[in-house]
This record gives structure tokens, C-alpha cells and sequence, in this order.
């Protein structure tokens, strides 16, 4: 293939240790995004127009403005502290598990931590979820493809 990497799999892992940890926490999402073949590109496979994502973004966007309405300074789940958190992202114990096993096996930081469930809150509020679910949690983790490739 004429566009993939011709390092090997020791290249690619010290270029990605040379990223440092604590930049790439801060980093909400992160995942590899393979090359399309034409073949995929070209069928006419019908998916979620752009119309209908921007609707579920902006009922969204109205639902956290209404969650934070008393709380000037946040805007969004982005913005959200360690209070907010607490607050409304609380996981019942599957769940709780589930990101608990996540941050072992892959060895995430607190940071990471708190990405993942403003991630997780995010996917939610996008599916008209009141809480967040174990999907939501595991969808999340998936976006921080990076942090199990250096520490996973």
C-alpha cells in the first residue's frame, strides 16, 4: 500500500513515546482513522445525514446550556470541573466498573479520567440519554486509541 507506514511497529511506539503524556490527557479525542477504499467510498450505503447530526448536536448543545444555566462560567461538558462531575456524570456499578477496568488495563491518568466521562456525557446527551451508559463509557474509551497504544 503506497500510503502506509513503512516503520516498524518499534518506530512507531518511540515516536509515540516521544508524545508527551500529559499534552495527549489533555487532548478530549484521539483514534486512528484508517485509510477508505474506494470500494466503501463509492456504495451508496444511506447514514445519518448532516442535517439530522446538526439537529442532535444542537438539541445537545440547548440540553447542556440548560444543565449549566445556573453555572455562568460552564458552557458545555467540556467545561465541566470536578464538582460537575460528581454531579452529572454518575455511573451506576456496572458502568463504574467498566471505566474501572478501562483505567487499569490501559493505565489512564485522572486526567484521562475525567476526559472519558465528559466524552461519555457528551455521547449521551448526542442520544437523548438522561445517564450514561455503559456504551456510552466504552464508546468514550474508544477515543483514546492513543493512550492504549503507549500505555495499553
Amino acid at each position: 500500500m503506497p500510503h502506509e507506514s513503512k516503520s516498524s511497529p518499534r518506530e512507531i511506539q518511540n515516536y509515540l513515546g516521544r508524545i508527551s503524556g500529559p499534552l495527549l490527557d489533555r487532548i478530549d479525542l484521539h483514534i486512528e482513522v484508517p485509510q477508505v477504499k474506494f470500494r466503501e467510498l463509492s456504495a451508496a450505503q444511506p447514514g445519518e445525514s448532516s442535517a439530522q447530526i446538526r439537529e442532535r448536536v444542537i438539541t445537545a448543545r440547548k440540553l447542556q446550556h440548560a444543565r449549566f444555566a445556573t453555572k455562568p462560567k460552564i458552557t458545555c461538558n467540556a467545561r465541566m470541573g470536578a464538582r460537575e462531575l460528581k454531579t452529572f456524570c454518575e455511573l451506576d456499578e456496572p458502568t463504574r466498573d467498566l471505566l474501572k477496568h478501562a483505567m487499569t488495563e490501559y493505565n489512564l491518568s485522572a486526567r484521562a479520567y475525567d476526559r472519558i466521562l465528559k466524552v461519555a456525557r457528551t455521547i449521551a446527551d448526542l442520544a437523548g440519554a438522561e445517564k450514561i451508559t455503559g456504551d456510552h463509557i466504552s464508546e468514550a474509551i474508544q477515543f483514546r486509541s492513543l493512550d492504549r497504544q503507549l500505555w495499553g
